[in-house]
């Protein structure tokens, strides 16, 4: 992966290198201590089981502000005046720091890549113009797009929703951009095309016909994979599932949630998944356990990854530090055939405060080094203890006998009922949650 700057190229982050691995004694904040992209762990590098991704929007747009104050962070390639040549800078700055960063991947919303125009034809063009330039950059990097989406949330014009807004008139606008932004994922070979609901929800049940809305959202993703596919697109449409915030009641709330909806609409068989930590902090779930029902659906898509504070309501957008939780996701990751054509991408942000460049670099090594060591960790519990040998006897009445009749669809209610007189009462059996829990600490260290 190259970190040559083309000729004439201002260098956005001077002074920094391609970040390197040095191993867990080194005390250098710019060096990786424990994610080596060549480490081969249950038969696959690093670099494959993770297939990290760079949030554009939070790495290179967000600049610290919040409800209660403006930004703390001045871009060095914003000129004032001229959006394109911002997105021209920004673009720049963002290959020079994904591939000193040696991440192979990015994600975008449209209005991240380019500014939005005084026009529907301005915006179009202006996405076209700066897609054309991100393949430059990626055919001169080896950088690859893991996934696009359209950000069909933050004008005023989607206040009451995107798709599922009570007027007509609001939806072709959602078209427009969608379909932009789908041509503009193909042209740079993205791997996925996301769909976040953001104002796909509503405050309150006075005003809302949810049955319509809802029936309004399914048959626009039925539109828009339509056109995907027509255009070319042979990826994976995502859906990322959040349970409120922007508005309170989101229609996407969980995992769970966003199955019975891609089976009700038949979108299952182009749709999965695309799970974020702290949206499954709101919704009350674990990472672990929305990545689980996601793989048991068999609609795992990728990631979204950061942690939230559970003492906040609201989405905190932390890079993910807390190794249980990295654990316990590659553990669910390594028994369910990984991250596939999915990947990690660190939908995360600095601290308002944390105002050096060089904090950008450091909050996604530690971050990238958390989710290695606990690849490492979950690795060594699957082939050195007993949990897997644990967690498959607890249901072992189910291999044989009336148990396996059961799975296998054999046995009715009836039966069933007839069995409970002959069993008479049956032995309790500890679920020994504490000894799982005593496994995992044994192995972090």
């Amino acid at each position: 992966m190259s970190v040559n700057l083309t000729v004439g190229e201002k260098e956005f982050f001077p002074g920094i290198g391609r970040i390197s691995f040095e191993g867990p004694d080194s005390a250098n904040p710019l060096a990786f201590k424990h994610y080596d992209e060549n480490r081969v762990i249950a038969g696959k590098s690093m670099k494959d089981h993770f297939r990290f991704a760079i949030a554009y929007w939070h790495s290179f747009c967000g600049n610290g502000s919040d409800p209660f104050g403006p930004g703390t962070v001045d871009f060095p390639w914003e000129v004032p005046g001229d959006p394109i040549q911002t997105a021209k800078g920004k673009l720049d700055a963002a290959f020079e720091f994904i591939t000193k960063l040696g991440v192979g991947f990015y994600c975008f919303h449209d209005r991240d890549l380019a500014p939005e125009g005084k026009t529907v034809a301005e915006s179009e063009k202006n996405l076209k113009e700066l897609a054309a330039l991100a393949k430059q950059k990626q055919e001169a990097s080896g950088v690859r797009l893991l996934w696009g989406t359209a950000n069909v949330f933050s004008h005023r014009r989607y206040t009451n929703g995107a798709a599922t807004n009570p007027d007509f008139n609001v939806l072709p606008h959602v078209a427009a951009q969608v379909k932009a932004a789908i041509d503009a994922t193909i042209a740079l070979g993205g791997d996925n095309y996301v769909f976040w609901g953001g104002r796909e929800g509503y405050y309150s049940l006075l005003n809302t016909n949810t049955k319509r809305e809802i029936d309004h959202l399914g048959a626009f993703l039925q539109k828009a994979r339509d056109y995907g596919r027509k255009a070319g697109f042979k990826g994976t449409f995502l859906i990322e599932p959040k349970p409120m915030e922007p508005t309170k009641h989101q229609y996407d709330f969980d995992s769970a949630t966003v199955i019975g909806f891609l089976h009700k609409y038949g979108l299952e068989k182009d749709f999965k998944i695309n799970i974020e930590n702290n949206h499954a902090t709101l919704a009350s779930h674990t990472f672990a356990h929305e990545v689980q029902i996601a793989c048991d659906a068999g609609l795992f898509g990728s990631l979204d990854v950061n942690q939230g504070d559970p003492h906040n309501g609201w989405d905190t957008d932390e890079f993910l530090t807390n190794l249980y939780d990295a654990t316990h996701l590659m553990l669910v990751l390594l028994q369910n055939g990984g991250i596939g054509r999915g990947g990690m991408n660190f939908d995360a942000k600095r601290r308002r405060s944390s105002t050096d460049a060089e904090d950008l670099f450091i909050a996604h090594i530690s971050s990238m080094d958390t989710l290695a060591r606990g690849l490492i960790i979950a690795n060594e519990i699957l082939e050195k203890s007993d949990y897997l040998k644990m967690k498959e006897s607890r249901y072992a009445s189910f291999d044989t006998g009336d148990g396996a009749k059961f799975e296998s669809g054999k046995m009715g209610l009836e039966e069933l009922a007839a069995l409970a007189g002959k069993l008479g009462e049956p032995k309790q059996i500890s679920g020994k949650q504490e000894l799982y829990e005593m496994i995992v600490n044994q192995y972090i260290r």
